[in-house]
């Protein structure tokens, strides 16, 4: 049988990890857009599984804080795809027509 605890306690420990990691890979100015587009990739993929890892835990009636932690991770995971997105939004208006002169 899955151990849907040890999958989340897995997932926290990444996604502490990644909330440590990503802002830093952002703000790194060598950072390219093609490297920020996979990074988004890989956030929204984590934010998905998450996702379905607490719809998986609702299913099977864990108690409300185990629920909450999930809906937290998921909120992570959904902020660092957000901050990779802004990132990559910014990189679009600095390369826009307006700096190509």
């Amino acid at each position: 049988m899955t151990d849907w605890l040890d999958i989340l306690r897995e997932q926290a420990e990444t996604g502490a990890e990644m909330a440590r990691e990503v802002p830093a890979t952002l703000a790194n100015p060598d950072i390219s857009r093609d490297q920020v587009k996979k990074l988004f990739a890989a956030l929204e993929q984590q934010a998905e599984f998450v996702e379905k890892l607490r719809r998986v835990l609702e299913a099977n009636d864990f108690e409300p804080e185990v629920l909450v932690a999930a809906e937290k991770l998921e909120d992570r995971y959904a902020e660092l795809a957000a901050s990779a997105a802004e990132r990559l939004k910014a990189m679009r208006r600095a390369d826009g027509p307006a700096h190509r002169q």
